[in-house]
């Protein structure tokens, strides 16, 4: 049987711009997919054709079990919806924001009161909950749009990007909720340029760019993927990193990352300890002052690097921009 959320062969063009291009998804009931990948990457069409905003070229999905592209509106009553902007009305304040999609949802004015009172407090907006929406800060309005989604308690929750935006307290609370959610039987789709989210949050995870699946599985799977540890080093001097990533070459599988901002680099290595040591030794002997050095298993970052030559982190492409109506 098919998850909760499934794809076969979704197609959507925009003019010459294939956004997707045969993507394969299947989301078991009660767990999270985070779909990964760069602004571009095809995501947000993928939310937009599942969540029936779109309508896919060819393929065909199914969401709760219900055929999207031949009972959109029953797919609509199943879900829930966050996107990359927060959807509020700015007149209303956020109390009768969520009083009205709880009434747009059928449910009576009382029931659709005590629901909004309980969000608020969730997503701490209790004190701002009866100033209007206009004068909430873009975190605030994320939080609302976030708690706006959750009205109805949904079977199928899609969050694209929901965390943009978000400092770092705000960003734990929304795993919590989440995490909570999930707990409770949901069935999440999730969106994200954060590796460390995904990470977190995803039983599985699907790594997307140019429109196309490039790797599934879990975050230790693809990590296992990448193979080996990687030594990082930071260089005390800027003028220190060529000589530093020679050295590092040499005792790697190919050639270092380099952030030089933070005068970090990086190269995958087999040997453990003792290389570390071994490139410790060399460092000194070419004079080469270090602040930090250390042995890591990969991340999500290198996995993502290795698959597509690229940091997850990307400037905005015409496939997203046509995505949004």
């Amino acid at each position: 049987m098919p998850g909760a959320i499934y794809a076969e062969g979704l197609v959507k063009t925009f003019g010459d711009v294939r956004a997707l291009d045969g993507v394969d998804l299947d989301v078991p009931e009660g767990t999270v997919l985070g779909l990964l990948g760069p602004n571009g990457a095809g995501k947000t069409t993928a939310v937009r054709c599942l969540t029936t905003l779109l309508t896919p070229d060819s393929g065909r999905a199914f969401v709760a079990g219900i055929d999207v592209l031949k009972h959109p509106n029953e797919v609509r009553r199943s879900i829930g919806l966050s996107g990359q902007f927060a959807a509020v009305d700015e007149y209303l304040t956020g109390r009768e924001n969520l009083q009205m999609v709880g009434q747009l949802y059928e449910m009576r004015a009382k029931e659709a009161k005590i629901r909004a009172g309980e969000l608020l407090e969730r997503f701490h907006l209790a004190d701002a909950a009866d100033r209007p929406s206009k004068t909430y800060s873009g975190g605030m309005r994320r939080r609302l749009d976030l708690a706006a989604a959750l009205v109805v308690s949904p079977p199928v929750m899609f969050m694209d990007e929901p965390t943009t935006g978000l400092d770092p307290r705000n960003r734990q609370g929304l795993w919590e909720v989440i995490q909570e959610l999930v707990a409770g039987g949901t069935t999440l789709l999730l969106t994200t340029q954060y590796l460390e989210e995904a990470d977190h949050l995803a039983h599985d995870i699907c790594v997307v760019d140019h429109g196309r699946v490039i790797a599934r599985g879990t975050a230790d799977q693809l990590k296992a993927q990448t193979g080996g540890e990687r030594v990082e080093v930071v260089v005390h001097e800027p003028a220190h990193i060529a000589a530093a990533g020679e050295i590092l070459a040499g005792f790697g599988k190919g050639e270092a990352t380099v952030d030089r901002h933070t005068r970090k680099l990086t190269v995958p290595v087999t040997g453990g300890a003792k290389l570390l040591a071994e490139v410790i030794r060399e460092l000194d002997a070419r004079g080469i002052e270090i602040d930090d050095i250390g042995l890591r298993r990969p991340t999500l970052d290198d996995v993502f690097i290795s698959l597509t030559g690229h940091m997850a982190e990307a400037t905005d492409t015409d496939e997203e921009k046509e995505a949004t109506p």
